[in-house]
């Protein structure tokens, strides 16, 4: 497990062990009340442990480990390893001066997964975006910002991007409304720039790219954008990731993943296939170029 998760990010490395906390528990025929008793805490504190939201103090781990009859030595030491390991920050951590509190699990989800598939509707997805772009976005909305507070957040995006280039990089399915490519956010320069990236970025072996255009009519993610993470550990579920303007929910009922991904699927068939991507791409920026 612990290899598997090494380089998941700490977000990833808490859900694991709650998971695995939680089989011991069931196992052991101890309820959450009980355990968390033994830890000097509530039933609700051994909850948000379970689903991987809150840190784990080894102490914490270690009695509840006693608690389960783990007698293993070397688990043990596995299973305490892994929880420091979850406690230590992610890379973003030093951006925490212009990250939302709400958008830190995100990131650590994102780094972990193995496959991310989204649909927008008014901007680049955040991965494929230019930094010409990205500071467009960035100042939307926001009045006068101070440019070294721009450019942090350029340097977020940035390094989120890292994980598409990766020696084991993420799979990435976006499907893009025509509007978000026809709107030049940040004038017609940087859409154009916008626009000779993607077609740069189809052409990787990890990312596939479709548009779905006007000519389809409404489509099935009217309701909004999101994203659908998959990860490579089988402790993980599936999580929908849906942004507002001020915060986020996620969703990993399975009712719920499996609504949002039949919807994907729907894009997905409405919109050309992939290889027709590229020339889509081409034609929409020869319009900016009349």
């Amino acid at each position: 497990m612990t290899e598997s998760g090494a380089q998941s990010g700490p977000t990833a490395l808490r859900i694991i062990l709650g998971a695995h906390l939680r089989r011991m528990r069931e196992a052991a025929g101890i309820s959450r009340s009980d355990a968390g008793w033994e830890i000097r805490s509530s039933e609700s504190k051994v909850s948000r442990m379970e689903l991987g939201r809150v840190g784990f103090k080894e102490r914490d781990v270690r009695d509840l480990l006693t608690l389960y009859g783990l007698d293993d030595g070397d688990e043990r030491e596995r299973l305490l390893a892994l929880a420091r390991e979850a406690n230590n920050p992610g890379w973003w951590h030093r951006f925490g001066d212009v990250l939302p509190s709400w958008f830190n699990s995100y990131l650590g989800l994102e780094s972990a997964a193995a496959l991310i598939r989204t649909c927008e509707l008014q901007f680049v997805p955040g991965l494929l975006q230019t930094p010409e772009y990205i500071r467009a976005v960035v100042q939307l909305g926001r009045g006068m910002i101070a440019a070294e507070e721009v450019e942090r957040r350029v340097s977020l995006r940035v390094s989120r991007q890292e994980i598409l280039t990766k020696p084991s990089p993420v799979r990435l399915w976006a499907v893009i409304d025509e509007a978000v490519l026809r709107r030049p956010i940040g004038g017609v320069k940087t859409a154009m720039m916008q626009l000779d990236h993607l077609i740069e970025m189809s052409q990787l072996s990890n990312v596939t790219l479709q548009v779905i255009g006007f000519a389809a009519g409404g489509h099935a993610a009217s309701g909004g954008a999101y994203s659908i993470l998959r990860f490579p550990e089988q402790d993980l579920a599936d999580v929908v990731y849906i942004e507002h303007l001020t915060s986020a929910l996620y969703l990993d009922k399975q009712d719920d993943v499996d609504h949002y991904t039949a919807t994907m699927e729907a894009l997905c068939v409405a919109a050309p296939p992939p290889n027709r991507t590229r020339d889509i791409l081409a034609g929409i920026r020869r319009d900016f170029e009349l």
